[in-house]
């Protein structure tokens, strides 16, 4: 199915069979921490008024809940309630109820507006509606959209600005969503930033 724009839209809500085999096979139990079980991630919900989207939320519920060797290059597939190491404590109040603010990609490095004006929009981007998944360092996170608009779409955030993850973004050869990030990982081992032109 299509949105008014052709893009396709992603199922969200109810978990694919085929990409759930490929997760499996992204994140074998011998590499990967335990998965957390569907009362812990029920309970995560709860805890922050959200629902997951599929089939990140399989994944974390029955295959794991994070693992060493994953598509971010620092610390791989980080736990669902886990933040980077590096992430610091300059940060502002994570609250993963809050819709993801963008749809588009933003670069505040380029933006004309006062720093003092575009802060709080940044801290937005950076907390609101979406878990972290990773980081390749250098101040550069993986999100994804957990409420609002983008919803199941992953999301690169740095130091400089925000992207969404996907072919349909022009942004990758790769299909959009979780899935989609892993399968570009675990079947191409190219960059993220592999360019459709």
């Amino acid at each position: 199915m299509r949105d008014v724009e052709g893009m396709e839209i992603m199922d969200t809500e109810n978990a694919d069979p085929g990409e759930l085999d490929a997760l499996r096979a992204a994140f074998p139990p011998e590499r990967c921490l335990p998965p957390l079980g569907w009362d812990a991630v029920r309970a995560f919900e709860r805890e922050h008024g959200i629902v997951l989207p599929e089939p990140y939320r399989t994944l974390v519920a029955e295959i794991c809940d994070g693992c060493g060797d994953g598509p971010a290059d620092v610390d791989g597939l980080i736990p669902v309630a886990a933040l980077p190491a590096d992430w610091g404590p300059d940060q502002g109040q994570r609250v993963l109820s809050e819709p993801f603010p963008l749809t588009e990609a933003w670069v505040w490095e380029d933006d004309p507006r006062p720093y003092e004006e575009i802060e709080p929009l940044i801290d937005e981007v950076c907390n609101h509606g979406s878990v972290v998944l990773g980081t390749d360092g250098c101040g550069m996170y993986w999100h994804l959209v957990v409420t609002g608009a983008d919803r199941g779409r992953i999301w690169n955030i740095s130091d400089v600005g925000a992207a969404p993850f996907g072919v349909a973004f022009g942004r990758s050869a790769a299909e959009e969503g979780f899935a989609g990030w892993v399968s570009h990982w675990a079947t191409t081992r190219r960059p993220w930033f592999d360019i459709v032109v």
